[in-house]
């Protein structure tokens, strides 16, 4: 994988239930200079993502807990509760603690789509890339429950189109365009004609890297 251009080292948080995969992506993207956290589960995913959050963000109260979060938001101030009902406030405006955070869809116990829910639910600027076999089934999932569009990459790909997917930042930037359109996006079912208009639209703004 060779390649000259000068990327900022990113921070990347992976949910990967086959090890072997998972280990091929962070040696990778560790090679391109970023930082990789993998888990092997989506509980695991976002028990590190909450901890991490609450470790770097700056809390209103001095109550702290490190067990698995269940997000459950008020209008003022933004909530984050755990299991153990110890609650930590923070701003409304949370930072991401990754700059992209990459899910199998299909996962044993707690699966992509879940994850992807929980983290948006507090934070809705988290940049989330799904890794699936089944994109058109990922994208109408994400459309019903994310209410939102999300880039994809089609299993198998390559490592170097990962790499290439992940630093392509501007792709993100795209997506915010395409998701302005709320009415459409938000539709409880979305019909099979929108979806494939929206794989098409997405499958071009991701350069058909994946799919």
């Amino acid at each position: 994988m060779s390649r000259i251009t000068l990327v900022r080292a990113m921070r990347i948080l992976i949910a990967e239930d086959d090890l072997d995969i998972s280990t091929l992506y962070k040696r990778a993207l560790e090679k391109r200079k970023h930082v990789v956290v993998v888990t092997s589960t989506g509980e695991a995913c976002l028990q590190d993502y909450f901890d991490t959050l609450c470790r770097e963000t700056s809390p209103r109260s001095n109550s702290v807990s490190t067990t698995t979060p269940i997000v459950n938001l008020s209008s003022t101030p933004q909530n984050i509760k755990f299991h153990n009902k110890r609650t930590i406030s923070f701003d409304t405006d949370v930072s991401s603690p990754y700059d992209v955070v990459i899910v199998d869809y299909k996962m044993p116990g707690m699966n992509g789509m879940d994850v992807a829910k929980e983290i948006l639910a507090v934070n809705p600027h988290q940049r989330i890339i799904f890794a699936s076999a089944y994109v058109k089934e990922t994208l109408q999932e994400s459309v019903k429950q994310l209410k939102q569009i999300v880039e994809l990459m089609q299993k198998p790909f390559t490592l170097s189109q990962l790499v290439d997917t992940v630093e392509d930042k501007e792709v993100y930037e795209e997506l915010k365009n395409l998701n302005v359109d709320v009415n459409r996006i938000r539709a409880a079912e979305p019909t099979h004609e929108l979806v494939i208009d929206l794989l098409e639209r997405l499958r071009r703004i991701q350069k058909n890297r994946t799919f």
